[in-house]
């Protein structure tokens, strides 16, 4: 197939094909193969169908807070860029970041914090941000977990795919333990990412449209 001369979706479509087949019998069900496929599209890496870790009714409370037009927040605009807007627009969801926040630095500067945990206190006063999305800061999803430990916030879903060396793991460990009945979307192990955390959003998203 001569891949120079075809339109995206035509590659993207080709792209499914082929970790179909490279991924064999991978045992997810339909609605939650298409989030673990978009994982594995976007990274390129096929470690996802093993490591992602779904509760058992994220797919479907997610489909129904994006139709009811959920707001989304991410802990950095990296994974608020790769979020599809034009998906999320019939459904009348929104997306934020509070990270950059210039409230934000100053108020995590004074208290001696990262404003990745000063960013998700700012999100969940709002009772509109329902969906928490984390694909890099550790120290979010450990907040967001403590918040709602406390009763301060209740996500309808939290997809926790914070990437790196030091507390990722950790945080999605505690996040797939289970968390007063809170539906989630993670992966077992340091990997992760922005880019990975956007593109479950966008494949969840895709689902919600076809049923509204």
């Amino acid at each position: 197939m001569d891949s120079l001369n075809m339109k995206p979706e035509e590659i993207e479509m080709e792209s499914f094909r082929i970790i179909d087949v490279e991924a064999g019998d991978h045992g997810w069900p339909g609605e939650e193969w298409q989030i673990v496929r978009r994982a594995i599209h976007t990274s390129a890496d096929f470690e996802y169908a093993q490591s992602m870790v779904l509760s058992d009714d994220a797919v479907e409370k997610a489909v129904a807070a994006l139709m009811s037009g959920a707001g989304i927040v991410t802990d950095t605009n990296m994974a608020l860029s790769g979020i599809s807007k034009p998906r999320l627009a019939p459904l009348g969801c929104t997306v934020s970041c509070h990270v950059a926040d210039p409230d934000i630095a100053m108020q995590a500067k004074s208290e001696g914090i990262t404003r990745s945990i000063t960013a998700m206190r700012k999100a969940v006063a709002n009772s509109d941000n329902r969906i928490f999305v984390i694909g890099n800061a550790p120290t979010a999803l450990f907040e967001l977990l403590r918040l709602v430990e406390n009763g301060a916030a209740k996500p309808a879903l939290i997809i926790g795919l914070p990437v790196g060396f030091v507390g990722a793991e950790e945080s999605k460990n505690a996040l797939a333990s289970g968390c007063h009945d809170i539906p989630f979307i993670t992966n077992i192990g340091r990997k992760g990412g922005s880019n990975v955390a956007a593109a479950v959003v966008n494949a969840l998203a895709i689902l919600a449209t076809q049923k509204k």
